[in-house]
């Protein structure tokens, strides 16, 4: 993606700041720049970026279990402060912020102050061109006053005082985030997108998977079911319960969570206070797939058989089913229950696998 030019600004200098990135912070610290530039602010203090920071980190790594970079900083920040807060994954992003703003947990200060040792210099290493390696290996303060001495920089250092140190974002770039913020937004999006690609390999969705969701649709899988519900018995699979029509909830077998999106081969009615307690866990294979597949098989069956089950199943399938191999195997006509199963492990079970391996923990149903 290309910036918008300017004749005043170093953008060829910009357009190189996450090059070589190793870490994650970079994408983050550069973001928290824009948020708060156009809340208005150009003298902006570390402790308020690395909040914001871990604020717009918070729901990929508690929630999607994104893993950042190596020895991430921010990410271990944010499981700290998952751990000691009771901050919900789906906390909302100004409680975080309040939080965060009172928080005087030693981990917590101290993780705050590893992630100024670096980014807040580095992130404008492509606009020092004059500096050497050794340039870098200095005391942070000293390196504030080596950088402060360059021209034609992103921000400067107004003044020195650990977590209280502030930057200042002159004026012309201002002027350019303001005008240029949807795109500068869309190119800062594309990169992290790039590098969380290659650090999560096996995990799906992930644009999907840089902020909290949007309200998700599943009123046409919920009436599918609820027609079902009325023409025969559908049993919960971690209960064993049969369901009713007034307490029905659509339960993602794969968390949401991890697979980010709502295809059909996915999901199944269950309870709501069932839904509830599984979260985002990965309910346990040699227990649950079974009772899963069987539910699926049955409704399969009666969507063979009676035009307005299949009507309805047509009606998902145009908002839920976006593989067009997925269809013709999983929902072919005519097959038999080992035919289905076979089909259906097939899809979900590498899907399971990889979650798994991304540190979804294993549930099972516990009555009460």
């Amino acid at each position: 993606m290309q910036l918008p030019y300017s004749d005043k600004l170093e953008i060829n200098s910009l357009s190189r700041l996450f090059d070589n990135t190793s870490e994650c912070y970079k994408f983050f610290w550069f973001q928290a720049i824009i948020t708060k530039v156009l809340e208005g602010q150009e003298i902006i203090a570390f402790t308020d970026l690395i909040d914001e920071m871990v604020a717009e980190s918070w729901y990929m790594v508690t929630e999607y279990h994104l893993n950042l970079g190596p020895k991430d900083s921010l990410e271990a920040l944010v499981k700290h402060l998952r751990n000691i807060s009771g901050l919900k994954p789906s906390e909302k992003k100004s409680v975080i912020l309040e939080y965060l703003k009172k928080c005087d947990d030693k981990e917590v200060l101290r993780l705050k102050r590893v992630l100024t040792l670096n980014v807040p210099y580095r992130l404008q290493s492509p606009f020092l061109s004059t500096f050497k390696t050794d340039s870098w290996k200095v005391r942070p303060q000293v390196l504030a006053e080596r950088i402060n001495r360059e021209k034609n920089l992103f921000y400067y250092f107004t003044t020195y005082d650990g977590l209280q140190t502030a930057i200042k974002v002159q004026p012309e770039w201002l002027r350019y985030i303001h005008q240029n913020q949807e795109i500068l937004k869309g190119w800062l999006q594309y990169n992290m997108i790039r590098y969380l690609q290659k650090r999560n390999p096996s995990v799906p969705g992930i644009a999907d998977k840089l902020s909290p969701p949007q309200t998700r649709k599943l009123g046409k899988v919920i009436n599918y079911w609820k027609l079902i519900l009325e023409l025969q018995p559908v049993y919960e699979i971690y209960s064993g319960y049969q369901l009713e029509k007034t307490d029905i909830s659509i339960d993602h077998f794969v968390p949401w969570s991890y697979v980010a999106h709502d295809e059909f081969w996915n999901l199944h009615p269950t309870t709501k206070s069932i839904n509830s307690s599984k979260s985002n866990s990965l309910p346990d294979w040699d227990k649950y797939f079974q009772p899963f597949c069987q539910q699926e098989f049955r409704s399969y069956q009666l969507m063979q058989k009676n035009a307005q089950v299949h009507k309805a199943f047509e009606s998902c399938a145009k908002e839920h089913i976006n593989n067009e191999e997925v269809r013709r195997r999983v929902y072919r006509a005519g097959q038999s229950y080992t035919e289905f199963s076979k089909e259906l492990e097939e899809v979900v079970l590498p899907v399971y696998m990889s979650a798994e391996n991304c540190g979804f923990s294993n549930w099972v149903y516990e009555e009460g």
